[in-house]
């Protein structure tokens, strides 16, 4: 299954889309009996009865009734404000090495609040106090069942599905202390999404599948899923140790190599630009730069 949240244009609320191809169907109108926000249906196991419901004739009549084309979607964040987003830093070794650091022995965890997140086609916003912002093209496992010291051999039976994300970086403010966590949490830089696509419809951990990100149609990174550091399996076994997974927290894996700070002459994101970030199977995410009104 492919889900996504979006804006309803008559309401202005936000709501979960089943996509069918190229048309979406609310879920609210699928299945009005289910939560109506991605977090719920995670909190609740939903999922499998929402896999069901998706095959049957309901859903192909509903998809003629009701469905919207994808192409008028007005995206939200894929789970706008989650119980908790974990990002892996320097999770691929050519990437430590072209920032200059060893390649991490346990991984190198910080965090992402909510406010931080743009959606599938919304704009990344440049702050007013700095113009190094870079890309960083990732993909993100959503966890689907709740856990504490998960084996790796179990691991990936928490993992309820896999999307896409930028952690945008201002890197002069990334740097101001040994902590990260002001540099990757500006307003409006992280972009999520733009679908929760179900574990069922991918490889384990993804493995064999490479991440790409274009920055103006040119290829800036590129890295095989299978040079982690740390796998889905072991970000999920390690992590656990520490804290209870649940449903709905977001874990984004870190980014290959190519950056552009690492670039000679370093590449910045500006207003106009556009960024992408795709992984086979997951689809493309795709943001325009702006700079802030109040630079």
């Amino acid at each position: 299954m492919r889900l996504l949240t979006f804006i309803n244009g008559t309401t202005g609320a936000d709501e979960v889309g089943l996509r069918f191809d190229s048309h979406v169907v609310s879920i609210a109108e699928l299945a009005p009996e289910l939560p109506t926000t991605l977090l719920g249906l995670l909190a609740g196991d939903h999922l499998p009865a929402l896999a069901e419901l998706a095959g049957t004739p309901e859903a192909a009549a509903e998809v003629d009734r009701a469905g919207i084309a994808v192409d008028a979607i007005s995206y939200r964040p894929l789970i706008p404000r989650p119980g908790k987003t974990l990002c892996i830093g320097r999770n691929y070794a050519a990437h430590a090495a072209e920032g200059g650091a060893d390649t991490p022995t346990f991984p190198e965890v910080f965090v992402r609040g909510a406010t931080s997140f743009v959606a599938h086609q919304g704009e990344i916003v440049r702050p007013a106090c700095s113009d190094k912002l870079d890309f960083e093209g990732e993909f993100a496992f959503v966890v689907g069942r709740a856990g504490r010291n998960i084996s790796e051999a179990d691991a990936l039976d928490y993992v309820a599905g896999y999307t896409l994300f930028n952690d945008a970086t201002l890197r002069d403010y990334q740097r101001k202390a040994s902590q990260w966590t002001v540099g990757k949490n500006f307003d409006s830089t992280g972009a999520f999404g733009p679908e929760l696509v179900t574990a069922d419809e991918l490889p384990p951990g993804l493995t064999g599948l490479t991440l790409r990100s274009h920055l103006n149609g040119e290829q800036m990174q590129i890295g095989r899923i299978d040079d982690l550091v740390f796998s889905v399996p072991r970000l999920i076994a390690i992590l656990s140790e520490a804290m209870t997974l649940e449903p709905g927290d977001v874990v984004v894996t870190g980014t290959p190599s190519g950056v552009g700070y690492a670039r000679t002459p370093p590449v910045f994101m500006k207003p106009g630009d556009v960024i992408e970030v795709e992984v086979e199977g997951l689809g493309r995410l795709t943001n325009t730069v702006r700079d802030d009104a109040e630079r």
